[in-house]
């Protein structure tokens, strides 16, 4: 899988003064994607990354991989039992979100960091700007890229994989610079204070296989 890269040490350090224990704050920083004009290359493309339904089954080249899979599944099983005390609900979540982070090209902990900023991992969460979900999607998108339907950003692997998507789509509109993406994806692009919850969030959330 390939990882997302930091935004530069300047960022990174100023991230660093967040505390872990962000993982234990109720509040959340929704925001609100701003609408723009998708060229109809992208909106093809945005469309066809969302239709593809395939099940969140990750597959592994190497025993080693898998290994580490199911160390990361535990770990953050445990970080997240508070959050989501039912268990099957909880490991059905972290399984999707790791498969919904990888096809799109970018680190679990970042992807847990911006839902648990966005949303406080809250499934029905619904900002004042009218997000929706886990990773508060706008739903206009479900018009440009979707099939119309906003009330299937509900839906957990819906909603996982437009925000990821998205999220990879505005990285490549900042040219791989995370904390411009992070802004544009909160609605509040050139501003500090939600990249840098998310990537202190993100550091809560880092794992290493042992």
């Amino acid at each position: 899988m390939s990882l997302v890269r930091g935004c530069g040490r300047r960022r990174l350090l100023a991230a660093a003064a967040l505390s872990p224990l962000l993982l234990n704050t109720p509040s959340s920083w929704a925001g609100a994607q701003v609408e723009e004009p998708l060229a109809d290359a992208v909106r093809s493309a945005l469309s066809a990354a969302i239709a593809n339904r395939a099940p969140p089954k990750p597959v592994f080249e190497t025993t080693q991989a898998r290994l580490a899979y199911l160390q990361w599944l535990g770990e953050m099983s445990n970080r997240l039992k508070k959050r989501k005390a039912e268990h099957v609900a909880r490991v059905e979540f972290l399984e999707t979100l790791w498969y919904e982070s990888a096809r799109a090209g970018l680190e679990p902990a970042l992807v847990l960091g911006v839902a648990q900023v966005e949303s406080g991992f809250r499934k029905y969460a619904i900002s004042s700007a009218g997000a929706r979900g886990y990773m508060q999607v706008m739903p206009f998108w479900a018009r440009l890229i979707g099939n119309g339907d906003a009330t299937k950003l509900f839906h957990m692997q819906t909603n996982l994989r437009f925000g990821c998507v998205i999220l990879r789509h505005y990285l490549n509109i900042e040219r791989g610079d995370l904390f411009l993406a992070l802004g544009r994806y909160n609605g509040s692009r050139g501003r500090a204070e939600y990249p840098n919850l998310v990537f202190g969030a993100r550091k809560a959330w880092a794992f290493k296989a042992a």
